[in-house]
């Protein structure tokens, strides 16, 4: 699965970067997303899901480790950078890809229990 998720990462624009660094980044989010898998579902059962979650996850670790969250506009020409709050902040991509993946996580919220109703 790491070497679909390389593809797609490098797809997405990580290509390019070093291959090494963008492997180790893959194994990562593979990781992320298999602890958070439900009991007895494996990336293969995520109808396609799985792969991208964890390229838009690769891509969010890449863009924070330039500096580049929030990063919404760059011009060439008398070189501007535009960064702003909000729909730009980091980690946005990796928001995504935990609301691509929620039908297939655990259930982690919060439960009552030993509770009358």
């Amino acid at each position: 699965m790491t070497q679909q998720v390389l593809k797609l990462a490098q797809a997405l624009g990580g290509a390019g970067q070093d291959e090494e660094l963008l492997h180790t980044l893959c194994a990562a989010a593979c990781r992320t997303l298999d602890r958070r898998l439900r009991d007895g579902l494996g990336p293969e059962d995520c109808q396609g899901a799985y792969p991208l979650a964890a390229a838009w996850i690769v891509m969010d670790w890449l863009r924070g480790s330039r500096g580049l969250e929030g990063v919404t506009a760059l011009s060439a020409g008398d070189i501007s950078l535009r960064r702003e709050a909000g729909e730009g902040d980091g980690a946005r991509l990796s928001q995504r890809a935990f609301q691509l993946m929620a039908p297939y996580f655990k259930d982690e919220g919060f439960v009552f229990r030993g509770v009358e109703g």
